[in-house]
């Protein structure tokens, strides 16, 4: 049972931008102490660097936690094309221009591959992936997908500019109805929150300020083949996921776990995909121990 009381999101305490050497901005935004543990976080779809997680607990845990809005969501200047190794120079040169130095990442639904590019470059020193988006092209799925889930799969894999067309079409409201639709009971009771929704529609808003086009660049990257060469992933990482989540992963993350040789993974009873929110606490906490004993080289 969730309580009444309980605070799954604070609004950002600092947002700004910085100028990459590209010329382009990259919008960010911060919670806890300006001096706590840098947890850089990659956001789900569609929404902006505004919606954060573990209300009370990123300043309990002493953690300076820093989002940011991918390329063309939010404030950031769109880049066409860009890849996820793009992504992964862009966080590396915000580490440098914020002072994060090699911070610990977490990632959210569509925000995993990202953070696994950042992981796979060494911007990372330490992985939590949670309720994260699967490599859903990945033969091993082909059999169990849903029909329209692997149609767009097929579609992104054969046709990546036509559904990214396609994915352009979204809007902020249809990405909330897409989410309360699919969403179990026990991840409504946090949705419906009055305070969470007005973040999270707020994020959604923000991610589509300059239309759809960041979206669905970041949609087929994720619904394509991921590049990853998943061995030079050395750092140790989280992967965590409902046990009521229908919609991230085809097997909780069961394959995904056995591509990295340093990932745990754990599957929490009574809650689907909004497990971020409702178990920030130990999601933090053991990011945090497995980055602070961590001791590989980090290029």
């Amino acid at each position: 049972m969730l309580s009444a009381m309980a605070v799954y999101v604070d609004d950002p305490v600092r947002l700004g931008e910085v100028r990459l050497s590209d010329g382009r901005s990259l919008g960010w935004a911060e919670w806890g102490s300006p001096d706590g543990i840098p947890v850089l976080l990659c956001a789900g779809a569609a929404t902006s660097r505004w919606l954060g997680f573990g209300g009370g607990v990123v300043e309990t845990l002493g953690v300076r936690l820093v989002s940011v809005d991918r390329p063309g969501l939010g404030v950031s200047t769109p880049a066409p094309g860009r890849t996820f190794s793009d992504f992964a120079g862009d966080m590396r040169q915000l580490c440098v221009l914020r002072g994060l130095e090699n911070p610990a990442v977490v990632a959210n639904s569509q925000g995993a591959p990202f953070a696994i590019a950042c992981a796979e470059a060494g911007v990372a020193s330490a992985m939590a992936l949670v309720s994260g988006a699967d490599e859903v092209a990945a033969p091993q799925f082909a059999s169990v997908l849903p029909a329209d889930l692997r149609g767009l799969v097929e579609r992104a894999t054969s046709d990546p500019d036509g559904a990214e067309e396609f994915f352009a079409g979204f809007t902020a409201e249809a990405m909330w109805n897409m989410v309360m639709a699919a969403s179990p009971e026990c991840d409504l009771a946090v949705y419906r929150d009055p305070d969470f929704a007005a973040a999270y529609r707020r994020a959604l808003d923000e991610g589509f300020a300059q239309g759809a086009a960041g979206y669905a660049r970041d949609t087929v990257l994720a619904m394509g083949r991921w590049p990853f060469v998943f061995d030079k992933i050395s750092v140790p990482v989280d992967i965590w996921y409902g046990e009521h989540d229908t919609s991230h992963s085809p097997d909780n993350g069961a394959f995904l776990a056995t591509r990295m040789t340093t990932a745990q993974r754990s599957v929490v009873p009574g809650i689907g995909g909004a497990l971020l929110w409702t178990h920030a606490e130990p999601i933090l906490t053991s990011l945090l121990a497995k980055a602070t004993n961590d001791q590989s080289p980090h290029p």
